[in-house]
């Protein structure tokens, strides 16, 4: 397998990345076979793995912490993140240097390791100043709890806004960007992607198979899979929304193409993503042994510009065919931070006539 440079760190990772989200109560509950997948996957080649603390809560953690003690942990470069909601407390959560400098110390603990490689900020969160995020994580580094940082789901703007922090206030920056990307998620081609060519940022893409859209069983002559994450995420999956009967027909199109080409759709949807020159690696998330087996052969696969013509007809670069997909929603559309509060009737008559004179 060829290995990438992550961003300008120096660490050599492999085209894909073994996400582990699937492992524990949101997927597999059966530690002992989501040890034998990680295994499998590290004797493939793949030398990255990337989980998070809100994954199960932390039950995901726990097992890839299992899955690489004797040995293993050493020639892993190993991600994981920190944002999501971890128990009722309201301080359990979020960007806070409160709760970033506790929730790492449970990290470590589930993942049974004395550093963690590579530390990523979830989503962003509007209430907490970057610098606060950025100084906490600082600290981490040079406490040598933490290897590098980074960001996950970021829009372009605030992608640049941490780097410019970073530089101005003497703090670690992000290395790498972890943005939703797959042939129907492609809004990050506008701004996020070149962004991070621009600053040198790593890119490693959630979601390459857009929740299993391009796994091939999404077709228009067929009844629609079963889906765990259809449960959990239904507007990406409700098929009384427009963007998903869009997502079905493409899906469709993409697979009659995948044939055509001679692989398999999951080869093609996973080549189109580390084809582009920002992305470092592909985050895979199998569930099962069968998934993975599926998904490794895409790191060898070249897919020629004929094909890579055909994706962008099917759908055109730099669109999110559901924008549902994109992950995150900006909290300046809601009504609340659009508007301003309305008058008190009679309050703008009151001031012209008891204060400064009205000129209109």
């Amino acid at each position: 397998m060829d290995y990438r440079t992550l961003g300008t760190t120096g660490v050599q990772v492999s085209p894909l990345c073994l996400g582990a989200m699937m492992f524990g109560a949101w997927g597999n509950t059966d530690h002992d076979e989501c040890v034998r997948i990680i295994h499998r996957a590290l004797d493939a080649g793949i030398n990255f793995i990337d989980t998070a603390d809100v994954y199960s809560r932390g039950e995901s953690e726990e097992v890839v912490g299992k899955a690489l003690e004797g040995g293993r942990r050493d020639h892993v470069v190993l991600a994981t993140k920190v944002h999501g909601t971890m128990g009722d407390d309201p301080n359990e959560f979020g960007n806070s240097r409160r709760w970033i400098v506790r929730e790492v110390e449970n990290s470590l603990r589930r993942l049974r390791t004395d550093w963690i490689d590579l530390y990523q900020i979830h989503r962003p969160e509007a209430d907490t100043a970057i610098d606060e995020t950025l100084g906490a994580l600082t600290d981490l580094v040079r406490a040598g709890k933490v290897r590098y940082i980074g960001s996950s789901t970021f829009p372009a703007s605030q992608v640049v806004e941490a780097q410019w922090v970073a530089d101005r206030r003497g703090r670690e920056r992000f290395v790498c960007e972890q943005p939703p990307y797959s042939i129907l998620v492609r809004a990050v081609e506008n701004d996020v992607l070149p962004t991070c060519l621009r600053y040198g940022m790593g890119v490693i893409p959630w979601g390459p198979l857009a929740s299993g859209w391009l796994s091939g069983g999404y077709r228009l002559d067929a009844e629609l899979p079963a889906s765990h994450r259809a449960d959990r995420l239904p507007v990406r999956f409700d098929m009384s929304i427009p963007g998903n009967q869009r997502k079905l027909e493409a899906a469709d199109a993409l697979a009659r193409l995948a044939d055509e080409a001679g692989i398999t759709l999951i080869e093609m949807a996973l080549g189109f993503v580390i084809r582009h020159r920002a992305v470092t690696a592909a985050i895979i998330g199998p569930r099962t042994m069968e998934h993975l087996e599926s998904q490794i052969t895409a790191a060898d696969v070249q897919l020629s510009s004929e094909v890579l013509d055909r994706i962008d007809e099917i759908v055109p670069p730099g669109i999110n065919l559901n924008p549902a997909d994109g992950g995150w929603e900006n909290p300046a559309l809601a009504a609340a931070a659009r508007w301003r509060p309305a008058a008190v009737p009679g309050a703008a008559i009151g001031v012209a006539a008891g204060g400064a004179r009205a000129t209109r």
